[in-house]
């Protein structure tokens, strides 16, 4: 059976899970189920993202499967609960472990048979606070796998098997010194059982905690939104009762109930929230608000246009959360390591006991050093070090008004070189606007009344350089409407003087333009000004230019600045754009960009990305329309700006909500960042167990520390990841 439908995308919350390797057992038994054609297992997020088709395979098929392999799908994973449940496992081995270890190594306080009772304490400390270990182990052991909850088990298991074989069946109980000396085979190591138990469960809790951290920039966003919504009658209402196309009051100092258009009211909504960007921004009749942004001043009336999962804070937690969910191709490389290592270990731990016995060492040596490398060798530090970065990192990047889509984007980040800028709406507002106009001198219209005819016709187009000669026009009688695309419009116009065929547009849809004209027309393109000629049809029917309109598109404030910081990168930047080429050249100049093209097509900005990928270059596009759609899609990185279309969000890698150029910088530097801790992260826990390992094999590492240093590891990777919450 084939299914043409697309294959749908679900997230399982999935618990008990250890360790990394649980995550890539999981990941390969969904992936073997016929209709299943991805699936990523996040162990730090824990959750399984699979993608499936949906006429194939079930969610009970994919609950079940994950059921078989000894973990369970659950609605929502309570980090809290997991965390509590360690602390009190915790505690009583603590409390447990501390007279063991006592009377285990300080001579003076071994009493008589005090071996009995460090075997009553320490066999609750191995049977119940290590039992989430042993479970693990004996599940993965039905699979025919081995994972770190193995490692950590066989070793606590020996050490307490051990000992009580000595104890029970060897005499240890008639042993009075120091159960480290090796010069006794009868010696018990409950305390190394206890205190391996003990420091592993503390660095789990640290790693429960921090993991929980490391969320908290996506929960914080979540919990942004009101519980609660005031219609326009006073009537206050569930937020989830709120529905499209109702009115709301945002009263000042309160937050905005979801998306929405203002129908009355002026104010200064504060969106930090969403954007990252400190200042206020002033809305009035007819501009678009955000939900759970803050309204600081005014009294507003909000029309909702997008409730529940369509508002804009549920989009960016959403795709955050997809982000999160996902691996950068660096974690390839750890999830192949974590698969074979644990057999590998046990492998040396093996060859240890041998190589011991070998070189004519007693038992407790050879025992003692096969532990230590049992313990040390728990590669938690492997599985968490991608993981935990990229979720800190895109949690940031969310505070800051950046979604990240993937870890593959941060990949791309590292290796891009060079940048296209859309010009309308990216460098510059993307809001024409009138700049002045140019009168012919033996025209019998004043510039008022050409501005009166011109927008009176242009009132009758979409194109944003009409609405800018448009806007502030009372309106005349127009008829018999023409537009010539590429060139311009006609309508007649009903004036003081009798009905009149107006024509606005380009030199081309002209016959004759006022020589008088043609000096302003020139001043203005080179001055980065859009020129827009107007006429009216003479008795021959021929249309003559008298009017000139000066139409700017102007800078954003932060144009200037952004290129400067991608410069400071290292980036290579060019300006692509449909505009002409002097009016682009003139923002080019202004700007600070490298290179310009301009009057380029859509499919152009696609050709002009292709020749630099074809001469080696790695590419990020910044786009806003739906025209620049196809070009962040072939780009290797696509960045939207988020004033923008949601096609052009859409077909992109990295969304910058505010629209601020400035934040792509800030974007690719966090991307930079983030890859770089990962890095930073592998390195050390590969690092870590490159060294221990030998070290243990050779006796010079005891089990107890050995276990301390392996918590340790996973410690450090998640504290440093959580280090990315401080970008700035």
């Amino acid at each position: 059976m084939t299914s043409t439908d697309a294959p749908t995308t679900v997230d399982l919350p999935i618990e008990g899970m250890t360790c990394t390797a649980c995550a890539v057992r999981i990941g390969k038994g969904l992936s073997k189920i016929e209709g299943v054609e991805k699936a990523d297992v996040n162990f730090a997020s824990g959750k399984a993202r699979v993608l499936y088709d949906a006429d194939l395979v079930s969610l009970q098929d994919l609950s079940a499967k994950v059921e078989s392999l000894g973990y369970k799908v659950v609605e929502e994973i309570d980090e809290e609960a997991v965390a509590q449940q360690l602390f009190r496992r915790l505690v009583v081995a603590a409390v447990l472990s501390v007279p063991v270890v006592a009377i285990s190594m300080i001579s003076p306080w071994q009493f008589q048979n005090w071996q009995w009772v460090a075997f009553v304490l320490a066999t609750p400390v191995v049977f119940w606070s290590g039992w989430n270990f042993h479970r693990a182990a004996v599940l993965n052991a039905r699979h025919g796998t081995v994972t770190m909850d193995t490692l950590v088990s066989v070793g606590t298991l020996a050490a307490w098997i051990w000992s009580t074989v000595a104890l029970f069946f060897l005499g240890a109980a008639d042993h009075a010194g120091m159960s480290m000396s090796s010069s006794d085979a009868a010696h018990v190591y409950y305390e190394t059982a206890c205190v391996i138990v003990t420091l592993i469960l503390l660095g789990k809790w640290f790693e429960a905690r921090a993991k929980k951290r490391s969320g908290d920039a996506l929960r914080k966003l979540g919990e942004l939104g009101t519980k609660v919504a005031r219609l326009e009658d006073g009537t206050e209402i569930p937020i989830e009762n709120l529905e499209v196309g109702m009115v709301f009051e945002v009263r000042p100092g309160e937050k905005v109930a979801t998306d929405g258009t203002v129908v009355r009211g002026h104010s200064a909504v504060d969106m930090s929230m969403i954007t990252g960007e400190p200042v206020p921004v002033e809305v009035s009749e007819g501009d678009n608000v955000v939900g759970a942004t803050v309204n600081t001043n005014g009294f507003l009336l909000v029309r909702a246009t997008s409730v529940g999962a369509d508002t804009a804070l549920s989009q960016i937690v959403r795709l955050v959360e997809q982000a999160q969910g996902t691996k950068a191709p660096v974690q390839k490389l750890a999830d192949r390591v974590a698969g074979v290592f644990v057999p590998i270990v046990f492998l040396i731990a093996a060859i240890t006991i041998v190589a011991w016995f070998v070189t004519g060492h007693d038992a407790n040596d050879a025992f003692t050093a096969a532990v230590a490398v049992l313990i040390i060798a728990c590669p938690c530090a492997l599985g968490l070090a991608t993981p935990t970065a990229i979720m800190v990192g895109t949690g940031r990047g969310a505070q800051l008004g950046i979604i990240i889509k993937g870890g593959e984007v941060l990949e791309q980040t590292r290796r891009v070189d060079t940048i296209l800028l859309d010009k309308t709406g990216t460098i510059t507002e993307g809001k024409m606007a009138l700049a002045g106009i140019e009168v012919a001198p033996d025209s019998s219209f004043t510039s008022v009344q050409w501005h009166q005819l011109a927008g009176s016709v242009e009132a009758q187009s979409e194109h944003p350089i009409a609405a800018a000669i448009a806007a502030s026009v009372d309106v005349l009688d127009v008829s018999q409407f023409v537009n010539t695309p590429g060139q311009g419009v006609m309508a007649t116009v009903q004036t003081d003087q009798g009905p009149k065929v107006v024509g606005v547009g380009k030199a081309s849809l002209f016959h004759r333009i006022d020589s008088s004209l043609d000096n302003a027309k020139h001043q203005s393109e080179e001055s980065g000004e859009t020129a827009v000629l107007a006429g009216i049809e003479n008795a021959e029917g021929q249309l003559c230019a008298s009017a000139l309109f000066r139409v700017a598109d102007s800078l954003k404030s932060t144009s200037v600045e952004a290129i400067e910081r991608f410069h400071h990168l290292g980036l290579e930047v060019v300006m692509v754009t449909g505009d002409n080429a002097r009016t682009a050249k003139k923002i080019g100049d202004v700007v600070g960009v490298d290179a310009v093209v301009a009057e380029v097509l859509p499919a152009g900005k696609v050709d002009e990305i292709t020749r630099y990928q074809q001469q080696g270059k790695v590419v990020a596009m910044v786009g806003d329309g739906i025209n620049d759609a196809p070009a962040l899609a072939q780009s290797d990185l696509g960045i939207a700006i988020g004033t923008g279309t949601d096609v052009a969000i859409e077909a992109s890698d990295l969304t910058i909500v505010s629209g601020d150029l400035r934040s792509a910088a800030t974007a690719i530097s966090l991307s930079r960042r983030t890859l770089s801790t990962i890095k930073g992260n592998l390195f050390w826990a590969f690092a870590y167990n490159v060294a221990a390992i030998p070290l243990a094999a050779f006796g010079l590492l005891n089990p107890m520390i050995a276990a301390g240093a392996m918590g340790f590891s996973s410690v450090f990777v998640v504290t440093n990841s959580l280090r990315l919450k401080r970008f700035k």
